[in-house]
């Protein structure tokens, strides 16, 4: 009803404008005095400019372009409409001249400025009325500061004005000297020092109009806090709304090596099976298969929970992926399934990651995490698997929890098992950003549920990165692996838990909740890390690295696993395979 109403007034308002701009064209061409002779070739031009200009606006889809999203893209394509009419119009009189004459040619030109004048102005008249009245509400509104004189400022003011949000801008400042004292919209650009007076008058709220990396989002964010700022916020253009600045926004780093290009080559015309595909590294690990081309998607879990939102989320696709609900410690169905799909590739997710968990019941992290990988991977190479990657933790560096060992011991036998026929490589790196059971999310229910956070250590230091980045990089790794590799994924810098707190609490403008320190848990290290030292190799991506891993015997190993099916000293028997574990037992400082 809306468009019908629209395109009936815009289309009424054109045939009276087009019929005045010809008029209007003849009398300037005669000085105001049009001579009866030239009468007929005035009306019968008249009307063929009005069909021709209708015509090329409906091609030019000007009629559907509403009052506000009236823009310079579409003023110039109204100028490219009535050039193609008047041209048009200029090869009919040139081949039919006597339909027209006496006929000045002159005047195509005056009519076609007078028609792109008239029908410019009744466009943009509601944007111009828009942009030069005061916003509405304005003391039901928000007032904040822009940070940024950019186009997607522009588009911020104009949405303030029509009211689409709840904030009301009063300034807009910028750090660039070259943009101070120039005008974004009505606004004359400040200095970004000038917050300090607007804090002063009481405002708290900051929308960033800016294009940024996360390292100098951080540093703005850490810059307009240290003003007095304590509500900041991020505009953005494709959802025309200002959000929330978010935890993940500031600590998720970009790695500028994705090569999308890649792995969708490498999973081209693959049968993938992800295990653990219910967690959060095995549910991105099923998205980015299926994203990239994998011919089919086996998703094994033993969560069915877990297993049952993936193939919920991944309904698009029913016919590439088969859900499995399947424990890899069922031996004899895990070989049928192999024999079944005839798998290509095998990405290794499952595992029990919990320290203080695995801490409390070592023998069912031992039996989940190395028992569990050592029959799925010797039933892979039993069965013909081509590639075998398995996820691991920055926490089998020098580990110091069952957990990080019990990663150590998975990474010491799959790599020993790898052949020129069993490809296998490892992926280590640290922690994905909202994962279940990390430190971000229980920062987010403790503050929802208006508790203290608890730290184990104020000098805590941990590593981020975005789960889907992490997926891809692990997916480029296997890309590039020949079999026996260790990789590791450069994390950036290491993120201190105690400053992550704070500025949680800052972004939910909780000032009054504390930080608690609880003491390091068993198992628990003051510092992860992911290289071993530097001796490892860079990859042809940045984000990647090689490390080395020992050699070990295969019969030692199958010996000592075997030992920790069956003894319950499992810390010694894990000390004997992985001398460097140092175990935490008491949760003090290492």
């Amino acid at each position: 009803m809306y468009k019908n109403k629209r395109l009936i007034f815009f289309l009424s308002f054109d045939v009276v404008l087009f019929s005045l701009s010809i008029f209007l064209a003849f009398s300037l061409r005669f000085s105001g005095d049009i001579p009866r002779i030239f009468y007929e070739g005035m009306i019968k031009a008249g009307l063929i400019l009005l069909v021709l200009k209708i015509v090329f606006l409906f091609i030019f889809r000007i009629y559907k372009v509403a009052w506000r999203f009236f823009s310079l893209n579409e003023a110039r394509k109204i100028f490219f409409a009535l050039a193609f009419a008047e041209l048009i119009f200029l090869l009919i009189f040139y081949y039919f001249s006597d339909f027209f004459n006496p006929f000045p040619r002159s005047v195509v030109g005056i009519d076609f400025v007078l028609s792109y004048m008239f029908i410019g102005t009744l466009r943009i008249s509601k944007r111009m009325l828009i942009d030069f009245k005061s916003s509405q509400f304005k003391d039901e509104r928000i007032p904040c500061i822009v940070v940024g004189a950019t186009s997607k400022a522009l588009h911020l003011l104009k949405g303030a004005k029509e009211g689409s949000l709840e904030l009301f801008p009063i300034a807009v400042v910028d750090a660039r000297k070259e943009l101070i004292g120039t005008y974004c919209d009505k606004f004359v650009v400040e200095e970004k020092n000038k917050i300090e007076n607007y804090v002063k008058q009481g405002i708290k709220t900051a929308i960033i109009a800016l294009k940024l990396e996360q390292k100098d989002l951080k540093k703005l964010f850490d810059e307009l806090v240290s003003y007095g700022l304590n509500d900041i916020k991020i505009f953005s253009f494709t959802q025309n709304q200002a959000k929330d600045i978010s935890i993940e926004d500031l600590l998720a780093r970009k790695p500028k090596d994705l090569d999308g290009a890649v792995v969708a080559e490498f999973l081209k015309d693959k049968v993938v099976l992800v295990t653990g595909a219910g967690g959060t590294i095995g549910s991105e690990l099923c998205k980015q298969c299926v994203k990239f081309g994998a011919k089919s998607l086996i998703m094994l879990d033993h969560s069915e929970f877990n297993l049952y939102k993936i193939n919920e989320e991944l309904g698009a696709y029913r016919e590439k992926i088969n859900p499995v609900l399947l424990s890899i410690l069922d031996e004899e169905a895990l070989d049928k399934l192999l024999k079944t799909y005839k798998i290509d590739l095998i990405l290794h997710a499952a595992a029990y990651k919990h320290v203080p968990l695995c801490e409390q019941n070592p023998h069912s992290a031992v039996i989940n995490n190395i028992v569990g990988t050592k029959i799925l991977s010797d039933l892979a190479k039993k069965n013909g698997v081509k590639k075998f990657v398995m996820i691991s933790t920055d926490k089998a560096v020098r580990p110091t929890s069952i957990m990080g060992c019990s990663k150590r011991v998975c990474e010491l036998y799959t790599l020993n098992l790898s052949d020129e026929n069993f490809e296998v490589s490892c992926v280590r790196f640290g922690n994905v950003l909202g994962s279940s059971g990390s430190v971000i999310p229980k920062f987010k229910a403790q503050i929802a549920a208006n508790e203290a956070l608890t730290l184990t250590h104020p000098d805590i230091v941990r590593y981020f990165m975005l789960v889907d980045e992490a997926v891809q990089l692990v997916l480029q790794a296997a890309a590039i692996a020949n079999g026996g590799e260790l990789f590791v994924l450069d994390m950036g810098e290491p993120v201190k838990i105690m400053d992550l707190a704070k500025k949680m609490l800052i972004l939910s403008n909780r000032s009054d909740l504390e930080i608690k320190i609880t003491g390091l848990r068993k198992g628990e290290k003051l510092f992860e890390e992911l290289l071993i030292d530097d001796k490892d190799l860079k990859t042809k991506y940045e984000s990647i690295f090689v490390t080395q891993s020992e050699k070990m015997s295969l019969d030692f190993l199958n010996s000592q696993i075997q030992r920790l099916k069956q003894d319950k000293n499992i810390a010694e028997i894990l000390a004997q395979i992985v001398p460097e574990f140092k175990h935490n037992k008491e949760g003090e400082l290492m």
